[in-house]
């Protein structure tokens, strides 16, 4: 139900954006009529293609091809928004011009008109071409342990994360040769049913001291309980607010739940249970999905926190959005009690297969 209310939310927003670039920017266009219809026509099929993206995120009737498509569109409809915020203050200015002459006014509006469709164009093909990329493997130096980590998070398994996907990722994680790896959340993004074989593709994984998971607010949109289940077919040790001591690299993993438990009243996160019973002779690394969780560790000094969900804001400049919500967007931080914290930029990516100023990433932190 709440899926259902997310997404018609969604596109609600997004006919109101796609509405207000017509009324506000191509009836304002000083062009022909054909041209401004040419305009509605491609403005209508973007939103005909949002509600077939909706449509192919929850189910697999849709080819891949077709399903890019579609996704691409929702980057689309980001650009009409921005290009609806500088259009607005641009006609600010064209307002001031009202005793200019109007040969003048038609040629600065022309011109401006011109320029923005360029600059999104432009804007549109850097993330798309930024999106196309492989995730790279970003070296993390920390200098807190005598053993290699892997972190990976965003995994968003479902749709364009395929198997092929996870099948490459798994080859770049293996090449590092980790003592452990972990999963910091939002490893699936549609029903599991669909995906079961591309999940069993991460047991392909190498890590001399396991691999360890914790959930993401995206495991709560598709009936967790299924997936937690599944989990324990696989070689992935799920961490549901509890810890593992490894006496071999003398560490507690600790692993709490998504925050989202708040509002579902459903495996909320514990931070009390989950920390009970570590050897407080040994480090301590604490997987959290949100960055937002660090307002919650109380009295708990993990020496590490692995945290994802941000994408590292994905889509430039929606990263200022994300740091509305949440204290760290990507990257090394250390917090004021001492504590580090590594905020994963996402090996996969939500929505449109777009980024700007952001790097689909694997962790290796040594």
């Amino acid at each position: 139900m709440r899926v259902y209310l997310f997404f018609s939310l969604f596109l609600l927003l997004f006919f109101s954006i796609h509405y207000l670039f017509y009324s506000r920017v191509i009836k304002k266009f000083l062009v022909s009529e054909r041209v401004k219809k040419n305009f509605t026509l491609l403005l209508g099929l973007n939103f005909i293609f949002n509600i077939l993206y909706v449509v192919g995120r929850y189910t697999d009737i849709i080819e891949n091809t077709l399903y890019y498509l579609f996704s691409l569109s929702i980057g689309i409809s980001f650009m009409l928004l921005l290009y609806l915020i500088l259009h607005e203050v641009l006609h600010l200015f064209h307002k001031t011009l009202k005793n200019v002459d109007h040969s003048k006014r038609t040629f600065i509006k022309n011109s401006g008109d011109g320029a923005m469709l360029a600059l999104a164009t432009s804007y549109v093909s850097a993330g798309v071409y930024e999106g196309m990329k492989k995730p790279a493997v970003n070296v993390v130096e920390l200098n807190h342990f005598d053993f290699s980590i892997v972190q990976i998070s965003d995994f968003h398994i479902g749709g364009l994360i395929d198997r092929e996907f996870v099948k490459d990722s798994v080859l770049k994680i293996n090449a590092l040769k980790p003592d452990i790896v972990f999963i910091t959340g939002d490893l699936i993004d549609t029903a599991l049913e669909y995906i079961e074989d591309t999940v069993k593709e991460l047991d392909g994984i190498s890590s001399k001291h396991g691999i360890y998971y914790i959930l993401g607010n995206h495991e709560y949109f598709h009936n967790p309980l299924k997936l937690i289940d599944f989990i324990k077919t696989t070689q992935i040790k799920l961490l549901l607010n509890e810890h593992v001591t490894i006496d071999a690299l003398k560490l507690n993993v600790v692993g709490v739940t998504d925050r989202i438990g708040y509002r579902t009243n459903f495996l909320a996160p514990d931070i009390h249970k989950a920390f009970s019973g570590c050897n407080n002779a040994y480090k301590t690394i604490l997987l959290a999905h949100q960055p937002k969780f660090v307002e919650e560790l109380e009295n708990y000094t993990p020496e590490l926190i692995l945290s994802g969900h941000t994408h590292g804001g994905q889509i430039w400049p929606f990263d200022y959005l994300v740091r509305l919500q949440q204290p760290y967007v990507k990257g090394l931080h250390k917090l004021s009690n001492g504590s580090h914290i590594y905020v994963n930029s996402g090996i996969g990516f939500w929505g449109p297969p777009m980024r700007l100023d952001s790097q689909a990433e694997i962790a290796y932190i040594v």
